[in-house]
Parts: C-alpha cells; sequence; structure tokens
C-alpha cells in the first residue's frame, strides 16, 4: 500500500510529462490540465491503497481513458452545437462577421515569410498528421514508448496488452510513419 507521501511523490514526479502528453493529444492547455488534474483525482480517490510499484502504470491508463473520455465529450458537443462566440472578433465588441473570420486567419498565414520557420512548420504539421493518421493502438503504443519513453513492460501493462503487442504495434506505427513521410519528402 502507498503512503499518501508516496503517491504526493509519484503524481509530483509525472505531472509534466502526463500534461505534455495531453498537450499533444488534445492541443489545449486549459484541456490538458483538466485532464491530467482529474487523471490524479482519479488515481488518489480509487487506488491510493495500491502498491506504489503499480501506480504508474495504473496512472497510465487512467491519463489515456481520461483523454479517450475528453475526445468522446468535444465529439458530442460538436454534434449537437456551434459555440458562435468561437468566431467574435479579438476586441469583444460582439460584432463579428463570419467571412473577415475566416479571410483574416489566411491573411495571417501569409504575413510570416521567414523559410526555415515555414519548412520547420510544415514538417511537424506532416508529421502531426501522420502521427495522427495511425490506428488507435499503434498511436497510443508509439505515444507511451517514445513520447512517454516507457519500456515495454510498462506500456503493455498500461494498453492491457503483451509485450510482443507492444513491439508490434510500434514496429508497424515507425514503418507507416517512415513511409508517409518520405513520400512526402521528409527523410530523417
Amino acid at each position: 500500500m502507498a503512503t499518501e507521501q508516496e503517491l504526493s511523490d509519484f503524481l509530483k514526479s509525472v505531472e509534466k510529462r502526463a500534461f505534455k502528453r495531453s498537450m499533444y493529444h488534445v492541443r489545449d492547455e486549459d484541456a490538458a490540465l483538466d485532464i491530467v488534474q482529474d487523471s490524479m483525482m482519479k488515481l488518489a480517490e480509487h487506488y491510493g491503497d495500491k502498491p506504489a510499484g503499480e501506480l504508474p502504470m495504473l496512472f497510465q491508463r487512467i491519463l489515456s481513458n481520461s483523454t479517450l473520455d475528453w475526445f468522446r465529450r468535444q465529439k458530442t458537443r460538436r454534434a449537437v452545437f456551434s459555440n458562435m462566440s468561437d468566431f467574435e472578433s479579438p476586441d469583444g465588441d460582439g460584432d463579428f462577421d463570419l467571412l473577415e473570420a475566416f479571410a483574416g486567419a489566411s491573411n495571417a498565414e501569409q504575413i510570416e515569410s521567414a523559410e526555415d520557420a515555414t519548412r520547420r512548420s510544415e514538417i511537424l504539421a506532416a508529421i502531426e498528421l501522420q502521427i495522427k493518421a495511425l490506428p488507435a493502438r499503434q498511436r497510443e503504443a508509439f505515444l507511451m514508448r517514445y513520447w512517454e519513453e516507457m519500456d515495454v513492460a510498462e506500456t503493455a501493462a498500461a494498453m492491457g496488452c503483451s509485450e510482443g503487442s507492444v513491439k508490434t504495434h510500434c514496429s508497424r506505427a515507425v514503418q507507416a510513419l517512415a513511409k508517409a513521410l518520405r513520400i512526402k519528402g521528409i527523410a530523417p
């Protein structure tokens, strides 16, 4: 059984990595913070009595499930209604023209002229797009192994599958990413 101090130390040790991982998935700082906080609360409330050695795997599983829950809620919200306040002008006067909002976005993209920054941005966008295109289990294994730097056993425990499955998912993800990026002219 983990003591309160062990639980607290564990949560402090994973806080930043969990936030980065959530940020990578949801691309919204507030949502990422909420996901991490909810995951930490669930771990403390429901699994605080578990041995300290089990906490990392439990937390990874909770974090993954919380992220998936967030995506489900977002999908439902988008399907049910659209928030027109998202289109308001930056000055907040409440008066906006939807066509101007979209025209302004494309003009803002044309302002940046630094070739290196543009190329780097394109490469990162291409990589992110390809990671998003991976099947869910491959993406999950890839991010845990290479983003979270978890070993095969930890990843298998967090994903609830065998170590062989993790290796297969990671191998297929790496092959698919390499192939897709080579087609786009991006070489390592």
